[in-house]
C-alpha cells in the first residue's frame, strides 16, 4: 500500500499514523524497534537539515533497507520542504511522500506552489502534503491564527492535495504551556475538506488532546523535538557519568529511550476508536 492510499484509508476509519524524523541510524533505528515491538505503521520524516547531513540517497536507501529487513510496512517523507528543487530531488531519490510549506507566502502564491508540487508528484504516485494557517516555528510565539475553514476549503480544492497540516493552537517545538487545541475549529475544518489532515507540533501535547484530534479527524500526527530530545538527554547523561569511548556501547541505552518514546505514542494513538 502506498503511503498515499495508507493515508486515505486512515482519515474513511478515522484513525492515524504517526510520523516521526530521524537523524542518524541510532534515532531510526529506535523508531523501528516500537514499530517491531507495537506492530505499527510508521511515516519516517527527513527535514532539509536531516538530508544535508545524511544525504539525501544514504538516507533513503538507509530507511528503505532497515523497513525491508525488519518487515515493517512504513513510509518516507521529506518534512518541510522549503522549495519545489527539494522536492523534486526527493521524489527522484524514492521519497513516498513530499510537504511543500509555503506557509508563509500569500494564499494565491501557497496555492500556486503547492499545485506545482502536485503535479511533479503525479508521475511517482507520491503524497503530497502543504501546510496552511500559522504554525509557530520552534523558538517563535504559539500560533495564534488559526487555519480557517473556508480557506481550507479552497487550498485543497484548488490545489488536489492529499494532506494538510493545520493549525489549530499547534506549535513547533516544546511549549512553555500546556496547549490546547482547537478542537471546535478542527471540526469545521473536517466537515468541508475531504483529504487527510495533519497535526504537526505533537511534542508536548497531551494524551488525551492527541486521542481527542484524531477521533475530530488528524489522520497523520507529526513528532520531531521530543525524540530528538529524548535521544540526546540520554546520551549527556551517560557521557556525564561514563568514561567509556567505545560509541557502540554508549548509545543503545538512548536508542532503547527513542523506542520507548515512540512505543508510548504509538500505543496512545492505536487505541482510539471512532
Amino acid at each position: 500500500m502506498t503511503c498515499k492510499e495508507k493515508l486515505k484509508k486512515c482519515t474513511k476509519d478515522g484513525t492515524a499514523l504517526l510520523a516521526t524524523n530521524f537523524y542518524n541510524f541510532e534515532t531510526l533505528k529506535g523508531l523501528l524497534l516500537a514499530a517491531k515491538e507495537t506492530r505499527s505503521n510508521l511515516i519516517l520524516q527527513l527535514s532539509e537539515s536531516s538530508l544535508n547531513y545524511l544525504g539525501v540517497n544514504p538516507a533513503v536507501a538507509m530507511a528503505k533497507s532497515m523497513l525491508q529487513e525488519w518487515g515493517i510496512e512504513g513510509w518516507i517523507h521529506l518534512d518541510h520542504g522549503s522549495s519545489i528543487n527539494i522536492v523534486k530531488e526527493c521524489l527522484d531519490a524514492g521519497f513516498d511522500s513530499v510537504m511543500i510549506d509555503a506557509s508563509e507566502r500569500s494564499l494565491d502564491d501557497n496555492i500556486r506552489i503547492t499545485k506545482e508540487v502536485v503535479k511533479s508528484a503525479e508521475p511517482y504516485d507520491a503524497n503530497v502534503e502543504s501546510e496552511l494557517g500559522y504554525i509557530a516555528k520552534l523558538g517563535q510565539r504559539q500560533a495564534l491564527e488559526p487555519t480557517s475553514a473556508e480557506e481550507a476549503k479552497i487550498f485543497t480544492e484548488e490545489t488536489g492535495i492529499d494532506a494538510l497540516a493545520v493549525a489549530i493552537g499547534n506549535a513547533h517545538g516544546f511549549y512553555k504551556q500546556i496547549p490546547h487545541l482547537r478542537l471546535d475549529r478542527l471540526r469545521e475544518i473536517r466537515k468541508v475538506t475531504h483529504c487527510c489532515l495533519v497535526l504537526h507540533g505533537s511534542s508536548g501535547i497531551p494524551d488525551d488532546q492527541l486521542q481527542k484530534a484524531v477521533h475530530f479527524g488528524i489522520s497523520k500526527i507529526n513528532l520531531a523535538t521530543e525524540t530528538k530530545n529524548t535521544f540526546m538527554k540520554r546520551l549527556q547523561t551517560i557521557l556525564a557519568h561514563n568514561e567509556e569511548i567505545d560509541l557502540r556501547k554508549v548509545f543503545p541505552a538512548a536508542i532503547e529511550e527513542v523506542k520507548d518514546l515512540i512505543t508510548k505514542k504509538l500505543n496512545v494513538i492505536n487505541t482510539v476508536v471512532n
